[in-house]
């Protein structure tokens, strides 16, 4: 993943950024016990002006350690295309939650197997830009 994270880097997000139908981010957290910087190459939605990821883990028991992550610092940077956005981040609820799940699932629909696969409901993190 490292690599990955380099390569979308060094070419300014023209290299790294597709993963089959779907685009690549580098998500970037701070550790929750270490406190150091944690960088992650990542796939997204930009949906309603707003990126979302969904944290399925590839369907597994187990979160990922980014969610924890920002469920300790909700602020984190996205490098898309080049760019980077200070962002905010929150978990989706309620109507929220099931109107985006609709929409992931029809733009991805792997992670339906995904949430067969696990006992826990999988999230979706939205980053609004910090800016706003």
């Amino acid at each position: 993943m490292a690599i990955n994270a380099f390569l979308i880097r060094i070419s300014g997000g023209r290299i790294g950024t597709q993963l089959g139908t779907q685009t690549v981010l580098v998500l970037n957290t701070m550790g929750r016990k270490s406190g150091q910087p944690r960088s992650i190459p990542i796939a997204y939605f930009f949906h309603e002006g707003k990126y979302l990821i969904v944290e399925s883990n590839w369907g597994k028991d187990n979160h990922a350690d980014w969610y924890f992550n920002l469920q300790k610092n909700p602020q984190a940077s996205l490098e898309v295309k080049g760019r980077t956005i200070q962002v905010a981040a929150r978990f989706a609820e309620g109507q929220e939650y099931a109107g985006l799940w609709k929409y992931v699932t029809l733009k991805h629909p792997p992670y339906l197997k995904y949430q067969k696969m696990t006992k826990r409901m999988i999230p979706i993190v939205i980053f609004e830009s910090a800016d706003n």
